[in-house]
């Protein structure tokens, strides 16, 4: 397990070598949470513009809060994942009325506000607060991994169980306990990389880490297989009467819960088809034109799709129709469909 010598080193190689985020300016808990829940999933290059636009928008804890769910999922718009956007506001909702509107210092506190596991409470609590807690993610497991040799499956939780609590018995407090959370995510961004070889002369552990000496780093961590994602065919309809767009809202519920799409059927339909099933559905349709196919990958599901815009006289008086601008100002639409969003635009110009 971790020691003393991947502490020290890990922290003086942070120190040292740590990028500077917009983040990592005064450590404020609030900040740091948004970017943890932005930086799930997703890269610190593309977080960083949604990161600067959430906060002029939302500074606080209370505007998160009371911001109304069309503005807060526009906002996150492209992120994907909508139920961190989703969980954020329940939290703060929640931070509001339990905790006078400061996150809580603790992460045994932080852990019982939606949208915050094991990792974001160790993240806030070590850098915000400097609580001797540490943050077990991905980057941290492989880190480890390699370092002691172990060659268990990290996508078993008893591993990660096993990792945390020797990590918790060496792990600083105060401001070294923010620098070791953060030295280990990003040796594990920067150096001891996932895909490819390690770029292990640059690495502050080398000389003790035992993936490093045994050049075994092309089998440790150990992940063991992910579950094969299921495939889902469908049809979009960009709708289109009198220069306006068909959208409407899918359940609270669910994938995508409470975003906007456009008018879809599953299954793939050729033009013909689909004019028949338009009409079906009571559209006047005067004309079909194919955008071609586009697929979207879900953690677990794959949208396979293709796409028509289709002019109609009448029908779909239940949807919202809106033009191309208020659809990209207002309505928080799936990255999904942003192939067939673009043919809208593309279709007034």
């Amino acid at each position: 397990m971790p020691d003393r010598e991947f502490v020290c080193r890990m922290i003086a190689w942070f120190q040292e070598n740590g990028r500077i985020l917009p983040w990592r300016m005064g450590r404020e808990s609030y900040r740091i949470w948004i970017s943890e829940i932005m930086l799930q999933q997703t890269r610190i290059e593309a977080v960083i513009p949604y990161y600067h636009r959430f906060l002029e928008e939302l500074p606080t804890v209370q505007a998160l809060a009371e911001c109304p769910d069309d503005k807060l999922l526009k906002l996150w718009e492209g992120l994907g994942y909508y139920s961190r956007a989703r969980n954020l506001k329940k939290a703060a909702a929640e931070i509001v009325s339990r905790f006078g509107g400061e996150l809580p210092h603790k992460a045994e506190q932080l852990r019982t506000l939606p949208g915050i596991g094991d990792y974001t409470a160790g993240a806030i609590a070590s850098i915000a607060y400097g609580e001797p807690c540490p943050a077990v993610d991905g980057n941290v497991l492989r880190v480890v991994a390699r370092y002691t040799g172990d060659e268990r499956d990290i996508m078993l939780s008893s591993t990660k169980k096993d990792v945390a609590a020797a990590l918790k018995e060496i792990y600083p407090a105060g401001r070294e306990a923010g620098d070791l959370t953060e030295g280990i995510m990003e040796l594990g961004e920067r150096i001891c990389i996932p895909n490819g070889v390690p770029l292990c002369p640059a690495c502050p552990l080398q000389e003790s880490c035992r993936a490093c000496l045994e050049k075994s780093w092309d089998r440790i961590p150990f992940r063991s297989a992910k579950a094969k994602r299921k495939t889902l065919p469908m049809t979009v309809f960009l709708l289109e009467k009198e220069g306006r767009y068909a959208l409407r809202k899918r359940p609270d519920t669910g994938l995508l819960a409470g975003m906007w799409e456009f008018y879809h059927e599953t299954e793939k339909r050729n033009s013909s088809e689909a004019a028949a099933l338009l009409r079906l559905r009571g559209f006047d349709v005067r004309e079909v034109i194919p955008l071609g196919t586009a697929k979207h990958i879900f953690t677990h599901l794959e949208w396979h799709m293709v796409g028509y815009r289709v002019r109609v006289a009448s029908g779909g008086e239940e949807l919202l129709w809106a033009s191309a601008t208020e659809i990209s100002q207002h309505y928080a639409l799936p990255t999904a469909f942003r192939t067939f969003l673009k043919a809208i635009h593309e279709g007034e110009n």
